[in-house]
C-alpha cells in the first residue's frame, strides 16, 4: 500500500494519499526541522508519491506556512498537492476577534494563510479547535460561503466534541450546503477515547477520520523507558503532551508493541502506525518528522500487514475502560431489546 494508493477523503471527491505529511516540525526549534531539513522531508514525501500536506497558521507564528508555500512554488507542484491549513488559535494577544471560530476571525486567518502560502485557494480548511462560543450555524455558514466563493475547496473539523461535527453535518445535509468532510483527532494505541463517540459519528455522517499523533508524541517509538522519562524529545519539558503519557497502562501497551515489533522484525513506530491505519474509518494518517530518515521509516509502515493475532493483542492491551454507552451495545442488552435475538444493524 504505497503513498499512491489514493482514496477519497470522506464522502467527497477529494483524492488523497494514505499518509498526510504534517508540517508542525517545519521551523520548530528544538525537536523540529530547520529550513534545509524541512525541504528534504518535503522532497522525500513527494518523491514517494505523496500528495497531501497539512499545516496551520499557528505553527511557528506563520513561518511554517511560508516554508510550505515556498517549497510548493519552487517545485511547481501546486496543482498536484492537496494543501490543508487551519484557523482558530489567536494571532494577536489582547484581541479576542483574532482567534476563535467566528466569521471575523475566519476571514482574517484565511487571508493571512493565503498570503503566506502564496496561493489563491486552500484545498482543505480545518477548524483547528472548537472555541465553545461560536454557534455551529455560524461556522457552517462562513465556511460554506468560502467554498462557494472558491477560496477554499472543502472544510473539516479538528479537536471538537463529536456532537459539534454531527450537528454541522446534519444541518448541511438538511440545507443542501457544504458540510465537514473529515475529523482530525488524536488517535493512537495509547489514546483511543475517540472510539466512544467520534468514530461512530464520522461513520454515520460520511466523514473521514485523520489521526494526529499516531505515535503518541513519540512515546510509541520506544525512545523513552521507565527509568529515563526525561530526555530529548517532544515529551520532554513543558509541552501540550506532558508527562501524562508515562502511565502504567501505556508502559504495558509499549511492552506488547515491542513483542509484536520483534515478531515482524520492524521498528516499533511502524507497527504502531500499521495498527492505526488498519482501524475502521481511518482514511489518511498524519505523520511528521524532524529528519528524512524518520519519514522514510514511517512510510515503510505502509508495507506491513499485521496478523489477526497481533492486532487482537495490541487492541486488547490498549482497550478503553468501558463507559456507560459502551454497555448499551453489549449482546445481553441487545437480546433484552430484541426478545432474545442478535440483530445486526446496517453499519
Amino acid at each position: 500500500m504505497p503513498l499512491t494508493d489514493f482514496r477519497t477523503l470522506g464522502r467527497s471527491g477529494l483524492v488523497v494519499s494514505p499518509m498526510c505529511l504534517g508540517t508542525m516540525t517545519f521551523g520548530t526549534p528544538g525537536w523540529g526541522a530547520d529550513d534545509a531539513a524541512a525541504r528534504t522531508i518535503f522532497d522525500v514525501y513527494r518523491d514517494a508519491g505523496g500528495n497531501f500536506l497539512d499545516t496551520a497558521d499557528i505553527y511557528t507564528g506563520g513561518t511554517t506556512e511560508e516554508m510550505v508555500g515556498r517549497f510548493i512554488a519552487d517545485t511547481g507542484s501546486r496543482d498536484d498537492i492537496v494543501l490543508a491549513t487551519k484557523f482558530a488559535f489567536n494571532a494577536q494577544p489582547g484581541n479576542p476577534n483574532a482567534g476563535g471560530n467566528g466569521a471575523k476571525n475566519i476571514h482574517r486567518a484565511l487571508h493571512g494563510s493565503l498570503r503566506r502560502l502564496g496561493t489563491d485557494y486552500i484545498d482543505l480548511y480545518w477548524m483547528h479547535i472548537w472555541d465553545r462560543v461560536t454557534p455551529v450555524a455560524e461556522i457552517l455558514q462562513t465556511l460554506g460561503n468560502l467554498v462557494r466563493s472558491g477560496k477554499i475547496r472543502y472544510f473539516a473539523f479538528s479537536d471538537m466534541p463529536a456532537w459539534v461535527a454531527m450537528k454541522a453535518a446534519t444541518m448541511a445535509d438538511q440545507r443542501g450546503t457544504p458540510g465537514p468532510i473529515a475529523m482530525q483527532l488524536e488517535y493512537s494505541l495509547i489514546e483511543r477515547s475517540i472510539e466512544r463517540e467520534h468514530i461512530p459519528v464520522a461513520q454515520e455522517a460520511g466523514m473521514a477520520l485523520m489521526p494526529w499523533s499516531p505515535l503518541g508524541g513519540g512515546f510509541l517509538t520506544g525512545k523513552y523507558d521507565r527509568t529515563a522519562t526525561v530526555g530529548k524529545g517532544r515529551l520532554s519539558g513543558a509541552n501540550p503532551f506532558g508527562q501524562s503519557k508515562f502511565s502504567d497502562r501505556n508502559w504495558a501497551i509499549l511492552d506488547t508493541l515491542r513483542a509484536v515489533a520483534a515478531e515482524q522484525n520492524r521498528p516499533l513506530a511502524q507497527i504502531a502506525l500499521a495498527w492505526v491505519m488498519a482501524r475502521p474509518g481511518v482514511t489518511s494518517t498524519i505523520i511528521g518528522a524532524s529528519k528524512a530518515t524518520q519519514l522514510q521509516d514511517n512510510i515503510a509502515a505502509l508495507e506491513i500487514t499485521l496478523t489477526a493475532d497481533q492486532i487482537d493483542r495490541l487492541t486488547m492491551v490498549s482497550a478503553l475502560t468501558p463507559g456507560f454507552t459502551d454497555g448499551l451495545g453489549t449482546a445481553p442488552v441487545q437480546r433484552m431489546i430484541f426478545g432474545g435475538h442478535d440483530v445486526q444493524g446496517w453499519h
